[in-house]
């Protein structure tokens, strides 16, 4: 049996030194992946599971976790407005996020309602679909790396993954809780592909989502194609958005030209746009955890 300290880091050994299927089977039973380094789970609050959600739009099946504020009571009448987050698996919960680092909402959350900062507000966390993630968040069909041999393209359904939300998701969440379902008091957020896909639906959908925490878009995808999306707008849609990015990201820079055009297309900063550039953030789970606070503030603060 495989123990801490010394002992552990000689089986360790011993086993990368096994090949073949016996040596998988071992290091996947002993190996990083294991018990013994798996973190713990983290979740904070009163938090809901739905597991195996199923979309017969998108033809597969994703966990949603939700987390509803303090005060949530069965028998209030008390109405709530909701924040739906891409990447589920990274809002509450260390166990399930990629790298093992959070976004740490539930726990913002619960202090900032604590401390009357922000509105008590229900968060939806929709997880990925692992591999199908990219197809899903992506707007367009653009190369998914540009630097393979066979170039391969992403399915583009980012407008099938905004009506299996607002179709399939939503429906079932306003009749579970008490909601306020209007898309005034409805948000939408996510991350690098997450946060592309937030902004694009938004502006597709703005009848369905007017509340957007767009963190470090991935502005490049598709040579740029959310620009064009944003230049294609006519009428301002009711949308207030928190955008942000981090100093130390490849590309950064792209954030200020997306921040440009919208201010272009209507959008007022600091009242109805919120843009935040985070010296020396890189593009990582914790950095979009050490925004959280503040876009919660700009989208859910009292009286807004």
């Amino acid at each position: 049996m495989v123990a801490g300290g010394p002992n552990r880091k000689l089986a360790k050994r011993r086993i990368r030194a096994i090949g073949g299927v016996e040596g998988l089977a071992l290091r996947l039973i002993f190996g990083e992946a294991s018990r013994f380094s798996m973190p713990k789970h983290t979740l904070t609050g009163n938090i809901k599971r739905h597991p195996g959600f199923p979309s017969k739009i998108l033809g597969n099946r994703r966990d949603v976790l939700v987390y509803l504020p303090r005060g949530y009571r069965l028998l209030s009448r008390r109405r709530y407005p909701v924040l739906y987050l891409h990447d589920g698996q990274n809002v509450f919960d260390a166990a399930t996020s990629f790298s093992g680092v959070e976004w740490g909402v539930d726990e913002t959350a619960e202090r900032l309602i604590k401390e009357d900062l922000i509105e008590p507000l229900i968060v939806v966390a929709v997880a990925n679909t692992g591999e199908d993630r990219i197809h899903e968040y992506a707007p367009t069909r653009g190369v998914i790396d540009a630097k393979a041999k066979r170039k391969k393209r992403s399915k583009g359904l980012a407008r099938k993954y905004g009506h299996f939300l607002i179709n399939e998701l939503k429906p079932y969440i306003d009749r579970k809780y008490r909601t306020n379902p209007d898309a005034e008091f409805t948000g939408l957020g996510g991350s690098s592909l997450g946060g592309l896909v937030t902004l694009a639906i938004g502006i597709l959908y703005p009848h369905a989502f007017s509340r957007l925490m767009v963190m470090s878009p991935s502005i490049w995808w598709d040579n740029f194609a959310i620009y064009r999306l944003v230049d294609s707008i006519e009428q301002k849609p009711p949308l207030k958005i928190w955008l942000d990015t981090g100093t130390a990201e490849p590309g950064w820079e792209q954030a200020r030209e997306l921040l440009k055009r919208l201010v272009e297309k209507g959008w007022k900063p600091p009242k109805d746009l919120q843009y935040m550039e985070a010296q020396s953030g890189d593009h990582s789970e914790a950095a979009w955890a050490a925004r959280v606070e503040p876009a919660l503030r700009f989208l859910f603060s009292r009286g807004k």
